[in-house]
């Protein structure tokens, strides 16, 4: 797997700053949590409108809906090293394989994100000139973090267009490549979004505990 590919692996760090809304989460047929509010791997549920802006700005960076590559978005809020030096980092904690496995379930994932979107009826606003960059990268940290402080995925996947979108292309992940791959999937985004966090000296950010 090309390691500039890693970049694809945040694409559904769509979000934004909206408050907290503790609801109780959409019931699936295959996966019901006890707690009403959580979701499947852990952090609670949001189930506010989403950042439907800050969606659109990360889709512009990688190269537009149509061209989509989450690579050239990651370069362009933090540089080339900083990418090349995550991949490294991630695939020495977690071994080639269950890296090259949360790549190819973050690439899934984002194309069918932005198809059941489409089928929602979802239509992305133009992007805001000024959210670029780092700014861009601080506003996705900010948008996954929790009330507690922590970064979850699963709260992040929320704000990027829906909770009910987020369960949608779980169920679909679980369905292609196993419930084992999403689980991965959702637990290295967990550790590589916080990373992203401690190298914007976002130091009051959380490690989950799913990592």
């Amino acid at each position: 797997m090309n390691k500039t590919v890693f970049a694809l692996a945040l694409a559904l760090t769509f979000g934004g700053l909206t408050a907290v809304q503790a609801q109780p989460a959409q019931t699936t047929p295959a996966h019901t949590m006890n707690a009403s509010a959580m979701n499947w791997f852990g952090g609670v549920t949001y189930n506010g409108a989403p950042a439907l802006d800050v969606t659109a700005a990360l889709v512009e960076a990688g190269g537009g809906a149509s061209n989509f590559n989450f690579a050239t978005a990651l370069v362009s809020m933090l540089g080339q090293d900083t990418v090349n030096a995550e991949v490294a980092k991630l695939t020495k904690q977690y071994g080639k394989t269950a890296t090259d496995n949360f790549i190819a379930g973050m690439t899934f994932a984002v194309n069918d994100g932005l198809k059941r979107a489409t089928e929602a009826g979802v239509k992305l606003p133009a992007a805001p000139a000024d959210l670029k960059g780092a700014k861009l990268a601080s506003t996705l940290v900010t948008a996954g973090t929790t009330a507690d402080g922590t970064w979850w995925s699963g709260y992040l996947f929320d704000k990027a267009l829906s909770h009910d979108i987020h369960v949608q292309v779980m169920q679909d992940i679980d369905a292609k490549f196993g419930h084992g791959a999403d689980e991965n999937t959702h637990k290295i985004l967990n550790q590589a979004m916080y990373d992203v966090a401690q190298a914007l000296k976002a130091k009051n950010v959380k490690l989950a505990s799913l990592h």
